[in-house]
C-alpha cells in the first residue's frame, strides 16, 4: 500500500472516531468538528495522515450549489442594500495588512512576503501559490491560515450561541428521498459543469463559485426550487474537517513555540477588528448584527458558509461579502509580489 493510500486510511480512521466521539456526547456540527478534531489530535500525535485532494475539493462544490440555489429574485433585489457594508470591506483588508505584516515582519521575526501573506485573509490555498511565487515559507504561510481557520471556525459557534442567542439546530437541507429527481440531476450538472468549467477559464474559488454561478442560474430559471440534499451538505462538512485537521501533520515543537503560537495571536488581533466592523456595520444599520458577525468573521469561506446555513443566516448577505474580501485579496496579491519581489532584488 502507498504511503498516500496508507495516510488516508489514517485520516479516515481518526476522523470516523471524531465524528462518532461528538455524535455520541451530542456536541455540535459533529460532522465538521468531529473530523477536524480527530485529525488534528492524530497529527499532533505525529502520525502522518494524507488529505483527500480532489475529493475534498469536489466536496466543496456542494456548498457551492447550497450557496446558488438559495439565490432567487428577492435576494437579487436586497443587493443594493448591502452596498454600505460591502464597502467597509477594502478598509477592513486594509487595516488588517497595516496591523497584520509589521506584527508577523518586527514582533514575529518572518520575511516580508511570508509577513504579508500570513497577515492577509484570503482564501488558504491561495495564499500559498501566491506566497511561494513571491518567496514566502509555504509551511508557515500554511499553519498560520490554518490555525485562522480552526480556530474562528471553533469559537463562532460558541459566539453565535451564546452572544447571538442561535441554535445551531437549522435544517442543512431537504433528505435525498424527498427532493424531486431531476432537481437533484440538475444540481450535479451544476456541481460538475460549474467546477471544471470554472477551472478551464481560471475562475479563482473554482469548485465554490463556479458550481454557485451555474445553480444561481438555475435557480432564477425557476429550475431548482431546493438546496443539495442534506446528506451531501453533511459529507461536504465531513471533508472540510478532515482537510483542516490533516494541515498539522508533521507539525514540530519549534513550530509550536513560533509559527502557530504566531497564528493565534493574530487569529485575536483579527478578532477585535472583526467584531470592530460588524459592530460598525450593525450600529449604522447596515447589516443585522447576525449577518454582519458573519460576513466579517475571518474564516474560510465554506466553513463560514457552513455555519450560516447551520443558525439560518442571510447566505446571500454573507456569502457576497466573503466573496468580495477574497476578491479584493487575490487581486491585490500578484500586484504585491511584484513590489515586494522588486524590493527584495534592490541592493
Amino acid at each position: 500500500m502507498s504511503a498516500d493510500w496508507r495516510g488516508r486510511l489514517f485520516a479516515t480512521g481518526f476522523a470516523l472516531a471524531g465524528l462518532a466521539t461528538f455524535l455520541l456526547l451530542d456536541l455540535p456540527l459533529p460532522f465538521l468538528f468531529g473530523p477536524m478534531v480527530g485529525c488534528l489530535l492524530a497529527a499532533l500525535m505525529g502520525f502522518e495522515l494524507k488529505g483527500y485532494g480532489q475529493i475534498s475539493v469536489a466536496a466543496r462544490t456542494i456548498l457551492g450549489v447550497a450557496v446558488g440555489t438559495s439565490v432567487t429574485p428577492a435576494v437579487l433585489a436586497q443587493i443594493p442594500q448591502m452596498a454600505g457594508s460591502v464597502a467597509l470591506i477594502p478598509i477592513y483588508i486594509a487595516v488588517i495588512g497595516l496591523i497584520g505584516v509589521p506584527f508577523f515582519r518586527r514582533v514575529c521575526g518572518y520575511d516580508l512576503p511570508t509577513a504579508y501573506y500570513a497577515s492577509m485573509p484570503g482564501g488558504l490555498q491561495d495564499m500559498i501559490l501566491f506566497g511561494q511565487e513571491a518567496g514566502a515559507d509555504p509551511r508557515v504561510l500554511s499553519l498560520i491560515h490554518a490555525t485562522r481557520v480552526l480556530i474562528i471556525v471553533t469559537i463562532a459557534p460558541i459566539l453565535l450561541t451564546s452572544v447571538y442567542g442561535r441554535g445551531l439546530t437549522n435544517p442543512m437541507g431537504t433528505p435525498l428521498v424527498q427532493l424531486a429527481p431531476v432537481e437533484v440531476m440538475l444540481m450535479i450538472v451544476a456541481a460538475w459543469v460549474g467546477w471544471k468549467g470554472g477551472e478551464r477559464i481560471g475562475l479563482f474559488g473554482a469548485s465554490i463559485l463556479g458550481p454557485m454561478i451555474v445553480s444561481g442560474a438555475f435557480s432564477l430559471g425557476d429550475l431548482v426550487h431546493a438546496r443539495p440534499p442534506s446528506e451531501a451538505i453533511l459529507a461536504a462538512q465531513f471533508f472540510i474537517g478532515v482537510g483542516v485537521g490533516v494541515h498539522y501533520v508533521g507539525v514540530t515543537a519549534a513550530e509550536l513555540r513560533k509559527t502557530i503560537s504566531a497564528g493565534v495571536a493574530f487569529v485575536l488581533i483579527l478578532a477585535v477588528l472583526a467584531a470592530f466592523f460588524a459592530q460598525v456595520a450593525s450600529r449604522l444599520g447596515l447589516a443585522p448584527a447576525l449577518e454582519a458577525f458573519l460576513a466579517f468573521a475571518p474564516g474560510g469561506q465554506a466553513e463560514m458558509m457552513v455555519l450560516a446555513i447551520v443558525v439560518g443566516a442571510d447566505l446571500g448577505f454573507v456569502v457576497t461579502h466573503h466573496l468580495v474580501r477574497i476578491i479584493l485579496v487575490i487581486i491585490g496579491a500578484p500586484i504585491v509580489a511584484k513590489v515586494v519581489t522588486r524590493k527584495r532584488a534592490e541592493p
